[in-house]
């Protein structure tokens, strides 16, 4: 199974240009979303898709590449700089960086950060990456 990067400095994002890059991006980013253990409905939210759409995740888990979307491949990118950022921030914890998606926070009014994503939008995809960097900032 492919791994999302073991080090968080390490990690390089394929051009995604290539069919063959959005399959290893589609390939990374399903084994990030299991292990933040989301829900099909929490990650089509966080993929930016339609609750309807389950059928694309299943593609995605089966290989096939993600959509040339510059939406879907920004959305990809700032989630595994998400990831990133986790890493960084609790190194010797990996089980704290994966439950983070799913633990409600004070930063975003007792949200968890995959619902802020869901109420928000790509918007908030960015105030999550926003506050990640500020807080490996400090």
């Amino acid at each position: 199974m492919p791994q999302v990067a073991d080090i968080a400095g390490q990690y390089r994002v394929p051009d995604p240009s290539t069919k063959e890059a959005r399959g290893r991006l589609a390939a990374q980013i399903m084994v990030l979303f299991d292990h933040w253990q989301l829900a099909g409905d929490e990650q089509l939210a966080l993929l930016g898709l339609e609750p309807g759409s389950r059928a694309s995740l299943a593609r995605y888990r089966k290989g096939e590449p993600l959509a040339a979307s510059r939406d879907l491949l920004d959305r990809v990118g700032n989630l595994l700089a998400i990831h990133k950022n986790l890493r960084l921030l609790f190194p010797e914890n990996r089980d704290l960086a994966y439950a983070w998606m799913r633990s409600k926070n004070r930063a975003f009014g007792q949200l968890r950060p995959v619902d802020l994503v869901a109420e928000r939008g790509f918007t908030g995809l960015l105030m999550l990456r926003a506050y990640l960097d500020r807080m490996r900032g400090q």
